[in-house]
């Protein structure tokens, strides 16, 4: 049995591919190897994967974010190698390969994530060739929903809303204030998780046109720090993957189309199409 997983920051989504071809699937947490040890990610699979497994698992393809080189790969391949001992291939890469891989296939192209995080890569079929060098959540991570709660909360806080989006806010998240968003900045783990639950706030309110320019500039942002690091990026396809790509994928269009570009595939997650690769 093929297992497959594609983990973000929030949940990891995975499949399982038996003998004859059926496809099995289970969600668990999201796993980070900057912030978990291979203990705590081997615990909670022990916990929420290993029971739904129903047969051997004879190879393994991890895709998640935080595995950007070998010591970060290994401290996951470790935990998988724990709880399925018996599985002969575990292979760990990045969630930008599992998204070139999902969205390309085995064709050249660009491909982007925008989820919690974001990312971008030239993939030649099998590889990534190129990247962007993503910074992460506090240094980058711009167009993602991390960057976009960030931002709605920065110009809350510093009172730069119009007064009909700050009594939206205001109602919608009452515990909302300074101390508390220091407190999950910087005391509390996965501070991109947390600036990332309010992105919904501006889906919700895209009509407004203070709230659809954030997501506008944010993703203008992304296509000048990522895309257009890309010499071929006129010639090659575009695709994009992750949960704010997919909601917001007129404004995404637009955005993209108003640079000269043009997308091709948007995809919520990866995972159909890495099924598809690994199958």
């Amino acid at each position: 049995m093929i297992l497959i997983a594609d983990s973000g920051s929030t949940k990891t989504e995975w499949r399982t591919i038996a003998p004859g071809g059926q496809i099995g699937q289970a969600r668990t947490i999201g796993f980070n190897p900057f912030y978990q040890d291979s203990e705590t990610i081997a615990a909670e699979l022990q916990k929420s994967l290993l029971p739904t497994i129903d047969g051997v698992v004879s190879s393994i393809h991890y895709y998640g974010s935080g595995c950007a080189g070998p010591e970060s790969c290994g401290v996951v391949e470790k935990a998988l190698r724990t709880i399925f001992p018996e599985a002969e291939t575990v292979q760990v890469g990045s969630d930008l390969l599992g998204a070139a891989r999902a969205l390309c296939h085995h064709e050249e192209g660009i491909a982007c994530i925008l989820g919690t995080g974001s990312n971008a890569c030239l993939y030649d079929g099998q590889d990534i060739v190129q990247t962007s060098g993503s910074l992460g959540f506090w240094l980058g991570d711009e167009g993602s929903g991390g960057y976009l709660g960030k931002t709605l909360v920065t110009r809350y806080l510093h009172n730069e809303l119009p007064e009909e989006l700050r009594e939206k806010f205001q109602r919608r998240y009452k515990a909302v204030d300074r101390l508390t968003v220091l407190d999950h900045a910087y005391k509390q783990p996965f501070p991109n998780r947390y600036f990332a639950s309010f992105s919904k706030f501006l889906f919700d309110n895209r009509a407004h046109p203070v709230a659809y320019q954030m997501v506008y500039e944010a993703f203008e942002l992304f296509i000048d720090k990522y895309i257009r690091k890309f010499d071929r990026r006129a010639e090659l396809p575009i695709h994009f993957v992750g949960s704010v790509a997919f909601y917001y994928s007129d404004i995404l269009r637009r955005v993209v189309s108003d640079r000269g570009l043009t997308v091709q595939r948007i995809l919520e997650t990866p995972i159909a199409g890495l099924t598809l690769y690994h199958n």
